[in-house]
């Protein structure tokens, strides 16, 4: 920050957290507005603002607080804990093939099931994950440990009796899963066509877990499928054999479509599924085509750009995505669109390392779901998603990294106003046009531009095009206000420093060119709005008024049709 005194900016997001640097701007008018709207915008619960002064003598800066605003530190009272004894979650090894019981231990074996490339719908139906797990000893003790330790303080149950319960359940589900393997209750679709063994279960009792265990077998046989793509190649496989309807296409289906969620949702997957290759960004676009193929192909027709962007869909992936346009697997079309939307929403980078990538990335994604918007997820999903992604963006962090690698300073302006034409939702916006007024109206960005070397036209020409650029990215309010107004009166300053307007008036040129030049300034097309087009539009008048002026309006009819336009654009008539 140029000068010997500026203003910080600090924020804390939440009561716990720690104080963390928002931006420093050299006006402190500016900074104090600044830390207001933050908190007015709930971006924060506490602001404040120091003023930091240098001392020249041993160049370090000395900080005293200007402002500070926000709620005290809230005090909480510890919740009273119920002593009841309410009895464990789950007493009966069926209550562990619930979903939510099944999303609970997919989550407390998370490490064992990704060294073993499973999931926890086979754990429940595969003896040999079962046998494979209960051998392992410290995996189960320390997946009791996870659930029973935190139901033990909410519940106020005893801890140890906990324990003992679910060792007990633990046996009793690991013996279950053993027994049925043992009698032969799961069949082997490589030797039985799996509609012959639909039909065989047909009034059977427990044939929703026989026809898991079924399916589980062919995915962790003796030949061990561990590969998350080599996987869903068995899964697609057993889809296609499937019978064509009824309840019987339903009881191979249902169990394919689970074992398709929880193997989906599970993130290490992803990667072997579409490329090891891509990052998180790239894996979630391809996420989106596959889920969505025909809305995915359209935008991509429509703008070829978004090829490189959109990674390709092959293999099993391609094979899984035109059964979901087909409408098969429907809880796993509609899982997967929320888990690109919680990615979103997450602080996860999608492209670590690339910020401009980022952007990029974000901008294909948001083309793709906006496309699938009514069908997977609603208009207000999406929009909310992308709100709370472009929260990140406009984070002292990613702004830094993202104009890191400029060389100039009207680089980074280009850059900011990017950035804010690509961030959605009002406290985004603002905040966007909160680091795009702080670069221009600082002093080194004027500099540059007041620099000699390159010609004063070329120099109105760039803050135009930035004043283009922030016009259509949407911004408002007194920032992005601040923002036009600088730039108009830089190309004030820099035409007053070069005499620009007289030179054109006095150029050795024929009149009609230097009053098409003189016009061109005055509506904005050569020049940024602002006092400089007002001192062109008169000095464009004072010429037409002059004797050789007057001498184009009467002898050339054709240099006076080229001008007509331009002269009503800035208001004068003849």
């Amino acid at each position: 920050m140029a000068g010997p005194v500026h203003y910080e900016i600090y924020v804390r997001k939440t009561a716990a957290a720690g104080w963390t640097l928002l931006m420093a701007h050299e006006n402190r008018k500016h900074a104090i507005e600044t830390a207001e709207e933050v908190l007015r915008d709930k971006q924060a619960v506490s602001v404040k603002v120091t003023k930091e002064t240098l001392d020249p003598a041993s160049m370090e800066f000395s900080s005293v607080s200007v402002l500070r605003l926000g709620a005290p530190d809230p005090v909480r009272k510890a919740a009273k804990t119920d002593t009841a004894s309410l009895g464990p979650l789950c007493r009966a090894p069926a209550d562990l093939y619930t979903v939510h019981a099944r999303e609970r231990l997919g989550h407390v074996l998370e490490d064992w099931l990704r060294r073993q490339g499973a999931t926890a719908f086979e754990l429940l139906h595969s003896p040999v994950l079962a046998e494979r797990l209960d051998a392992s000893g410290v995996e189960v003790q320390h997946a009791i440990q996870k659930i029973a330790v935190p139901e033990a303080q909410s519940s106020g149950q005893d801890l140890h009796s906990l324990i003992r319960t679910y060792q007990k359940l633990s046996d009793e589900a690991v013996e279950r899963v053993v027994k049925a393997g043992r009698r032969g209750d799961f069949a082997d679709p490589a030797k039985t066509p799996l509609v012959r063994i639909a039909e065989g279960l047909q009034g059977v009792p427990d044939r929703a877990f026989r026809m898991g265990g079924t399916i589980a077998a062919a995915l962790n046989g003796a030949r061990g499928a561990r590969g998350a793509r080599e996987r869903l190649g068995i899964l697609m496989g057993l889809a296609d054999q499937a019978p064509l309807e009824g309840p019987l296409r339903a009881m191979v289906m249902v169990p394919i479509e689970q074992i398709l969620c929880e193997m989906l949702a599970a993130r290490w997957n992803l990667p072997d599924l579409f490329g090891p290759a891509l990052d998180q960004g790239s894996i979630l676009a391809a996420v989106v085509r596959m889920v969505a193929p025909d809305e995915v192909a359209a935008i991509v027709a429509h703008d070829p750009r978004l090829m490189v962007l959109v990674p390709p869909v092959e293999g099993p992936a391609a094979k899984l995505g035109e059964r979901l346009a087909a409408g098969d697997f429907p809880l796993v079309a509609s899982a997967l669109a929320k888990m690109v939307l919680r990615e979103l929403m997450s602080q996860r980078r999608l492209r670590p390392g690339d910020p401009e990538g980022e952007i990029n990335i974000l901008r294909a994604l948001a083309m793709s779901l906006t496309a699938t918007a009514g069908r997977l997820l609603t208009l207000e999903e999406v929009q909310h998603a992308f709100i709370e992604r472009s929260r990140l963006l406009v984070t002292a962090d990613f702004v830094g990294a993202y104009v890191k690698d400029c060389t100039t300073v009207l680089a980074e302006v280009e850059r900011l106003v990017r950035l804010s034409d690509n961030v959605t939702g009002g406290a985004s916006k603002r905040a966007a046009a909160r680091w795009l007024e702080a670069c221009v109206s600082s002093l080194r960005f004027e500099t540059e531009m007041r620099a000699p070397g390159q010609a004063p036209t070329q120099k109105l020409l760039a803050l135009r095009r930035v004043q283009r650029a922030v016009e259509s990215a949407g911004l408002t309010g007194k920032d992005a206000e601040k923002t036009l107004e600088v730039l108009g009166m830089l190309g004030l300053k820099i035409a007053e420093e070069t005499r620009l307007l007289a030179q054109i008036s006095k150029a050795p040129v024929p009149v009609g060119q230097r009053l098409t030049i003189l016009l061109k300034l005055a509506v904005g097309d050569a020049a940024p709005l602002g006092p400089i087009t007002e001192k062109a539009k008169a000095e464009a008048l004072r010429l037409l008024r002059s004797p050789e002026g007057r001498e184009v309006l009467q002898g050339q009819p054709d240099v006076l049709q080229s001008l007509v336009p331009l002269m009503r654009q800035v208001g004068l008539t003849l």
